[in-house]
This record gives structure tokens, sequence and C-alpha cells, in this order.
């Protein structure tokens, strides 16, 4: 397994990932042998995904562990693996290859940090497995741990069956604070030069094939004024007036976003979006405030929309709300903090990713989702890429997560038809 410890760094061999589970037979894990085989492989999902569910790979915290148990999961059937640390050495990307290191293989894709449970209340232990009712109860169970385990369980059938496209593992760390593992990966790839040519995110969308979803740009735009008593405003920058002032600039644009929508947008609004989610500042009644900031978010249908609302902010600021203010002060001034921008997955014409996982489910068409994935970031590299996996949105983040055994038995028949189709290619 070989690391690196910053993007663009060499990589070198690691031996200091710790080995935190069971000795097992990855191969066969129950030592049913060739015996109910196509059984067997779903209750190595299901044994997994109870492995996976007791790392607490909470945002907030490592997920070094789990990412040494992904990687000797791989390693086990031959997998070339590599993990990637990110710049506090608590966080760590994995990717790993099965079959030749050529251009055109499929990536199959998953993030492995989790919501907090914090202020929840849940009916068992979020981070060990209840099953209940054919459901399998537990924080990631759905998001999105489940189809890491069903990859990992069907790792030794790809090993087995890859032909002459190389299948990839790519497991991520923050995708639930701003996507920014899948960011670095991303840019590691690039580095690498690996080529892959379709992804597959396994978020949970019931086994539908989800081929676009709106980006998600989040901002924190602070003010800096000058304080003063109420009694002479003239003689202070109010930064929360002028954050107002902002605030109204945002609406105006919500509303001009409506005339932009692209023709025949099937996106629900088909607009790109904008939301005001919080205005902090002040201190009294009788204080005229220095500080304020605003919290907002952005949803853009298309990359160009976002263009227009940074371009147009940036100039608003600039020709009319700083000459106001630094009239007054020349310490006056606007900085909006980027706190995520994820790409959105913009559907496209010829998608061969789409194809495939149609094919693959049985589907009859491709549909578009309001939540946002780290797909946009694959097609950025070049990749067709579409969004399918176990489980409902509708569970994510919320107390008793769970995912149906009916739903984890669909995905593990799609990656077995998959490495079915990955073997055809072998020449």
């Amino acid at each position: 397994m070989a690391v690196s410890p910053h993007m663009g760094s060499d990589r070198i061999r690691l031996t200091g990932l710790p080995r935190v589970f069971p000795s097992v037979n990855f191969l066969d894990p129950f030592g049913l042998g060739q015996h109910s085989r196509a059984m067997t492989r779903l209750e190595s999902t299901i044994a997994t995904l109870g492995e996976l569910i007791a790392f607490p790979t909470v945002s907030s915290d490592s997920n070094l562990d789990m990412i040494a148990y992904c990687a000797e999961r791989l390693e086990n059937v031959g997998a070339n693996v590599s993990v990637f640390s990110d710049q506090t050495g608590k966080k760590a990307n994995l990717f790993a290859t099965l079959g030749p290191e050529t251009e055109g293989g499929v990536v199959l894709s998953g993030h492995t940090d989790v919501v907090p449970v914090a202020d929840q209340v849940w009916t068992s232990d979020p981070f060990a497995m209840d099953t209940r009712d054919d459901k399998l109860f537990g924080r990631g169970s759905c998001d999105m741990k489940g189809f890491i385990a069903a990859t990992l369980a069907m790792a030794p059938v790809f090993a087995e069956r890859v032909g002459s496209r190389p299948i990839h593992f790519a497991f991520t760390h923050d995708e639930e604070t701003g996507c920014f593992g899948a960011q670095a990966l991303v840019e590691q790839l690039k580095e690498l030069g690996v080529r892959p040519s379709v992804a597959l995110i396994g978020e949970p969308t019931s086994m539908r094939v989800i081929e676009g979803h709106k980006g998600c740009y989040e901002y924190s735009t602070h003010f800096t004024g000058l304080a003063g008593h109420g009694s002479a405003p003239d003689h202070g920058v109010n930064a929360v007036e002028y954050a107002a002032l902002y605030v109204a600039r945002l609406l105006h644009l919500k509303e001009a976003l409506r005339a932009r929508a692209p023709e025949g947008s099937r996106f629900e609004p088909p607009w790109t979006t904008i939301s005001v989610g919080a205005l902090h500042g002040g201190v009294a009644h009788n204080v005229i405030p220095s500080r304020a900031s605003v919290d907002w978010d952005m949803r853009p249908v298309q990359t160009s929309d976002a263009d227009f609302v940074k371009s147009d902010l940036a100039q608003y600021c600039e020709e009319v709300l700083l000459p106001t203010m630094r009239a007054v002060s020349d310490e006056a001034g606007i900085f909006t903090e980027v706190i995520a921008e994820v790409e959105g997955l913009e559907p496209a014409t010829e998608n061969e990713a789409r194809d495939i996982f149609m094919e693959l489910t049985g589907s009859n068409g491709a549909d578009l989702v309001a939540f946002g994935t780290e797909a946009g970031l694959f097609q950025s590299l070049g990749l067709s890429a579409v969004v399918c996996g176990p489980g409902s949105i509708e569970q994510a983040h919320k107390a008793d997560e769970f995912v149906a055994i009916d739903q984890l038995s669909q995905c593990v028949e799609m990656l077995d038809r998959l490495s079915q189709r990955m073997g055809k290619t072998t020449s």
C-alpha cells in the first residue's frame, strides 16, 4: 500500500496505519467454499457493513482506521492500493486498482465520513449494526457505507473476472462537510496520470440511476465596519446595514436567475437558486455594529450561473458598497469566505456511465435529484458519471438510519453484472 502525505508529494510505503479489525478470510468470510456463492456475496456485504459501521467516522474525527480496513481488504485480493493523507494526517483518501494500469477504467466511489449523532435519539447504538425487519440500522448504513461494503464484498469477484479494462475503488474523506476529500483526490489522480472513463458514485438513490444534480456552493460573506454610538450613525460604518444591502442584492439575483433557466431543464425548480441562511451582527440596540456576516447558499444548474452571480456581487461590492463604507473608514471591508464549491453533475447527451448502469439495473431511464454528491467532481476530470446506490436519501442523516437488505441485494447483483461485463473486455 502506498501513501502520499500531501497532494503532490512522493508516494511511499506506509506501514503505520493501524489494523483494528479481526482476522477474516475476505475471499470466503463465512467458510462456505463454493456453495451458495450468490448468498455468500450478500452475507459478506452485510458482515462487512457491520464492520464499517463500527468505525465512528464522523467528519470531525479521523477516518484512518476505516481506510486501513478497506486497504487491507483490497490488498488481499491483489489490488494496487494508494492512500493519500490530508494536511492534518488525520484523514485520508484511498484509491485502488484491480487489473491493468491503463486508461478507460471504471471507478466505484464512496465517502467514508458520516454526519454526527449528537442530539439524535436512537433506538440502538448508532455505531453497532442492528438488524430489525429486514433492515440494517446504524450511522452510515445507507449514507454510504452500504455501497462501500458491497464493493469490498465483491472485490474478490472483480479480481477473478477483471479483463483489459481496470476497476478502481475510490473512498474519500469529508464529503459531508464540503467534498474536500474528493476535490483533493481529483487533483491527486491528475498528478498520477490516472485516466478512468466511467465513475459510479454509490450514494443512496434506491438503486435508481441518477444522471444529474445541481451544484452546492456555500459562502459566508463578512463585513468590517466602524463601531460608534447609535446617536451618531454617520460617524460609523454600520456593518449590519451593509450586510442587509448585500442580502437585498442576493434576493435580486435570486429572481434574475429564474430567467436564466436552461431550455428544457429537468431540475426542480429548473433554475439556479439562492438561499440566505443567516445574518449575524450587532451587540446592542444603541451601538453601531462593526462586524456582520451573511451565510448563503447557491445551487447552480450550470456553472455559468455561478460565474454570473459571483461576478455581479464582486462588482456590486467594489462599485457600490465599499466606496461608501471607505468614505468613513479606510479599514472597512467585505470578504467572502468559500465554505464549499461542489460542482453539480450536468446531464450529458453522451454518457457511457448512464448507459452502462441503466443496462445493469434494468432501468428505462435516468433521473435527477436535488441533493449534491461528488459526481460532478469526477465529471470535471473528464469522466462520465452517474449516481446509483442502495438505500433511500430519506433515511440519511436521521436517527435510526437504515438500509434495507433487499437494497443491498440489488446493489450486489448490479456489481456482479458489472464484473461480468468487465470480463467481456478481456482480449
